[in-house]
């Protein structure tokens, strides 16, 4: 069992790169389930559409998760409560449009479980991640509720994201950090079986300042921001991991960085 996610996909330009290219790496790499954080999919890189989604699940994508853009781009507020297969972040400010958590069914009949969180350390406002966790777990058990669960933990700090790294450990099948947009070299098994990265990076161009016009960011970093802030229009690289999951146990037997494109190799 291989379950493929995908780091934040950034514009035109990584919207494109999916679309031209997952339904052939699903066959190529033998992945089962695929996971795409679609949270800065929109052409002006915040945000995401009806249609953008749409184009995903076309192209294989099982489920899209986001983070602290998801409403960036308002029809997805009605959108979201029509598409089980969009999830928001579980710990939001309650009452929110749609949902965090969602267990699927694969083609095999397995079930996976998919936990959208987000960090509170320099992110928007929501309820503290680590109570939301543990209600969570309170509630739900691997092996009892679902097959596989994958957590997808939008968060700014490196810190955040190995604490529920190590909480989630022997919970969870995969635990991935998002939001950052640079792929993290630490693609490991934790000691009781979650597979962990720190973020997965992104989907997009990266000769640019995480995915935005790198001229143009600089001169907003030099406070000359006149010029509306845009994504780079470069040939965009995949960017993910790949967990080959222990059917018996839920949890990981490996999980291998996945990088595909234009600029950046694995290595």
């Amino acid at each position: 069992m291989k379950i493929l996610f995908l780091g934040d996909v950034v514009g035109l330009s990584g919207c494109s790169k999916i679309i031209d290219n997952l339904s052939d790496q699903i066959k190529k790499n033998d992945i089962d389930f695929v996971i795409i954080n679609g949270e800065n999919a929109d052409i002006t890189g915040v945000g995401l559409t009806k249609e953008i989604c749409e184009n995903f699940f076309q192209s294989g994508a099982n489920v899209i998760t986001t983070g602290n853009h998801v409403w960036d781009q308002k029809e997805i507020m009605n959108f979201i409560d029509k598409e089980n297969r969009l999830l928001r972040p579980h710990n939001l400010f309650e009452p929110a449009p749609g949902k965090g958590f969602a267990i699927y069914q694969t083609k095999k009949n397995l079930k996976i479980g998919v936990l959208n969180l987000m960090g509170n350390v320099f992110m928007k406002k929501c309820d503290n991640v680590f109570e939301t966790s543990k209600k969570f777990l309170e509630k739900y058990q691997l092996k009892k509720d679902y097959d596989f669960l994958v957590v997808d933990f939008h968060g700014e700090i490196t810190s955040e994201k190995n604490a529920i790294g190590y909480y989630f450990d022997g919970k969870a099948t995969l635990v991935i950090g998002t939001h950052t947009h640079i792929p993290t070299n630490d693609s490991r098994v934790l000691k009781n079986g979650t597979a962990y990265q720190t973020d997965a990076g992104m989907c997009g161009d990266y000769d640019s300042v995480i995915g935005m016009n790198k001229d143009n960011s600089l001169n907003r970093f030099m406070k000359n921001d006149s010029v509306k802030h845009y994504p780079a229009k470069g040939e965009a690289t995949l960017s993910g991991v790949i967990v080959d999951c222990d059917i018996k146990t839920g949890l990981a037997n490996n999980i291998k960085s996945y990088i595909f494109g234009a600029l950046l190799k694995n290595t």
